[in-house]
């Protein structure tokens, strides 16, 4: 079999994951991640939960909850976000409180699962797959709090922090193409929209077949190929407004010569970089992740032009 470029996870995530019937594949991704069988029971609506005009939408690629009452969250995200490590304790958080009734008790609060695959370097660290988990730990004698017996018959789960959100972070760019074990196989998929004929990983011969390209209807191509002309646009705005900034901030610093003009020169370029990106239609969040100003400082370099 010809090894095909195929449709990227978000597209699909988007447009063919949320057919029952295709199912088996989102199962089959998180299982491998997972390390265990995952069998999903539906997909939820994840953005009708705002309690307030200004309070911030949950918004999630695909919400999913499973046979067990587990809630799974999975984001993919292209553009970098300085502050996505709150985003992501953000909709873990609102989930918890989404899904509980008024005058529930506690433990009707279900176990979250944020998994957010990424595009970008978030931190800093060296492997592409990172898991996030809640311990507890005496300060004292630094053993590991576990639930009871009657805890455990209970939630159906050991440790204390089972009971908690956990996170997973797949940082696509940094996998090296060389599959070493079944998640690999799904990373190399995400990373570059194909499947070796060799993979075996669960799922992958579904997506194989359901995510190539020749499948979409004449208008599904012509959105699909808009959605990829689309995110190279942010791409080369992206890199183009830091280099432009960066260029013009130096530039200027070398004008002015001394230590207090550097400050202001470095200033200046950070404002040229604010208004280029500006200009060319990056969100205000992508603005601040570029240049690493709080959201007002942004919003009035861009008014004060």
């Amino acid at each position: 079999m010809q090894n095909r470029t195929l449709l990227s996870f978000d597209w699909a995530v988007k447009r063919l994951l949320r057919n029952k019937a295709n199912y088996v594949i989102l199962e089959g991704f998180l299982s491998e991640l997972l390390r265990r069988a995952i069998k999903i029971n539906r997909l939820l609506d994840s953005e009708s939960n705002r309690d307030h005009p200004f309070d911030k939408f949950n918004r999630v690629d695909i919400l999913a909850e499973s046979e067990d009452g587990e809630m799974m969250i999975i984001e993919v995200q292209f553009t970098s976000e300085y502050d996505y490590f709150h985003r992501m304790l953000y909709g873990a958080g609102k989930l918890i409180t989404q899904f509980i009734n008024k005058g529930d008790d506690y433990a009707h609060v279900r176990k979250v699962y944020s998994i957010n695959i990424v595009y970008f370097d978030l931190g800093k660290g060296d492997d592409y797959v990172y898991h996030g988990s809640t311990t507890f730990h005496g300060m004292h004698t630094g053993d590991e709090l576990q639930l009871t017996p009657m805890q455990r018959r209970e939630f159906g789960m050991t440790r204390a922090g089972d009971l908690f959100p956990e996170y997973y972070i797949l940082e696509v760019k940094h996998f090296n193409d060389v599959a070493k074990d079944t998640l690999d196989e799904w990373i190399y998929y995400l990373k570059n929209n194909k499947i070796e004929d060799s993979f075996k990983a669960q799922g992958l011969e579904q997506a194989r077949a359901q995510f190539d390209y020749d499948r979409l209807s004449d208008d599904e191509k012509q959105a699909y190929d808009r959605s990829l002309d689309s995110r190279r646009g942010e791409r080369v705005a992206f890199y183009t407004a830091r280099i432009e900034g960066r260029e013009e901030g130096l530039a200027e610093g070398e004008v002015l010569g001394m230590e207090k003009g550097m400050e202001k020169g470095r200033a200046e370029g950070l404002r040229h970089v604010v208004l280029n990106a500006h200009r060319t239609g990056m969100p205000l969040p992508d603005i601040c992740a570029l240049t690493g100003l709080p959201k007002d400082t942004v919003e009035a370099i861009i008014q004060a032009d």
